[in-house]
């Protein structure tokens, strides 16, 4: 674990060789000045998590350096010390941002508690601040797009948002049901609270039992300890189970009761505990057709199915895919650090072509492969690799109803566009003569789209 650093600004030989000695010997690493001169040169140099700065100085006063430091790092939290303490110099201290105003001599013990408390609080301050950074640049826009049902999504979240009744995401999977529920949670009254997700799929009855309501400690064999549930963790905020319709149905009865009573006992205990959560459920099956087959329960649907908003797949939204896409490049590009990309106009008709089976997930993963692997400033058609390509061309080429032209078309607009309307290379893959491509380019009035 790395060592603390802590810059020691005073002009008083002995009360910095003291508290240098006492400090190293509690695990600090110590750097030493005794003017505002040397303290700035050393701000610079040593860059200390602290600084316990003497308020007389030679060439100035603790003021002084408080207000460089101001200028440079306002976050390195400062212990100014004065053999001359006064009301109005503390408050001037800390207007320039000291954390503590001590008057000498100062006892060494507890000077170390007030420093680990300082840095410690400036710990806390760092991790919130990486975690809104880090928010900021994850969350996303749930309602990018420009088409009538992505707006009407958005007036209906909008309505809805301050609710306290549960709620329910449809959609299918990678269509952003996570980024919807974020959003709501963060336009509620509990914005400022915990947002706790979890994903059902897949989790096993006992694993999904104590994740969600906690275990005491012996309930069962390896409970070392304690361990509080996500209803506890979501106290007071919003608790997300995302694809609920693949919940074992021996936790079902479980989570209805901690909804509607907002009650609920940790495995292997016997007290209740009361919680005060709001529930987002999602899921892209059709709970109303496993309610009716009995492999939901009808009373925990009804109960999470009070308001319901439907996130469209991407391909019953065509318009919005450009300004998606590029919307995705951008952030792609910024987690990256390099320079914006830009789509051609061959790529983003591809975009537009194919059906995106996997939705907004998948045209992130195309659009960043295509960032890592194009040349240049510009993503072209030959940098866009799409999973479910052949599969989509597939069932596409097999309808019975077209016709023997109308497939000659769509394979010769497949090859165009792979070969960039590269005409002499799409003769090649077809097999045929640049000429006959030529003619049926003509027949089939293809040429705007090459």
């Amino acid at each position: 674990m790395a060592r603390n650093r802590i810059l020691v600004v005073d002009d008083d030989v002995g009360v910095s060789f003291g508290i240098r000695d006492y400090l190293e010997s509690h695990g600090f690493d110590l750097e030493q000045a005794s003017s505002v001169e040397e303290a700035m040169q050393a701000l610079g140099r040593f860059q200390p998590d602290a600084v316990i700065l003497d308020h007389q100085l030679p060439d100035g006063t603790a003021l002084d350096v408080l207000a460089q430091v101001q200028q440079t790092d306002t976050h390195v939290p400062v212990i100014v010390l004065t053999a001359h303490g006064s009301i109005e110099l503390a408050v001037d201290a800390i207007k320039l941002g000291a954390q503590q105003f001590l008057t000498k001599p100062v006892d060494l013990a507890t000077l170390l508690v007030i420093l680990r408390r300082v840095l410690e609080t400036e710990r806390s301050r760092r991790k919130e601040r990486a975690h809104a950074l880090r928010d900021a640049r994850t969350v996303l826009d749930p309602f990018i797009g420009r088409s009538e049902a992505m707006r009407r999504l958005a007036v209906e979240a909008e309505r809805v948002a301050s609710s306290e009744s549960p709620m329910l995401i449809l959609g299918e999977t990678g269509t952003g049901k996570s980024v919807l529920a974020r959003w709501l949670h963060e336009h509620s009254a509990r914005a400022k609270e915990a947002f706790i997700d979890i994903n059902c799929a897949g989790l096993t009855r006992e694993f999904l039992e104590t994740e969600l309501f906690g275990h005491q400690k012996g309930a069962f064999t390896g409970a070392v300890t304690a361990k509080p549930g996500l209803f506890e963790v979501a106290h007071n905020g919003t608790l997300f189970l995302d694809e609920i319709g693949d919940m074992d149905p021996a936790v079902q009865p479980k989570l209805l009761k901690a909804i509607e009573e907002k009650r609920f006992r940790r495995l292997g205990d016997v007290r209740e505990r009361a919680v005060d959560v709001r529930l987002i459920a999602a899921t892209h099956c059709d709970l109303s057709a496993l309610a009716a087959g009995n492999k939901f329960r009808r009373d925990l649907y009804y109960r999470i199915n009070t308001f319901r908003l439907t996130i469209p797949p991407l391909r019953e939204r065509k318009e919005d895919i450009p300004l998606l896409a590029r919307h995705l490049l951008a952030r792609l590009c910024a987690e990256r650090g390099v320079r914006v990309l830009e789509l051609d106009e061959g790529a983003e008709r591809a975009a537009l072509e194919y059906r995106w089976p996997g939705n907004i997930r998948e045209l992130r993963n195309v659009l960043e492969r295509a960032a890592v692997l194009c040349d240049g400033d510009v993503v072209r058609r030959r940098d866009l690799s799409f999973e479910g390509e052949l599969e989509a061309t597939r069932v596409e080429g097999s309808d019975s109803h077209l016709t023997l032209e109308q497939l000659e078309r769509r394979h010769i607009e497949q090859a165009l566009r792979e070969e960039q309307g590269h005409v002499e290379r799409g003769a090649k893959r077809l097999g045929i003569s640049r000429s006959s491509l030529y003619q049926k380019i003509n027949k089939y009035q293809l040429q705007s789209k090459i």
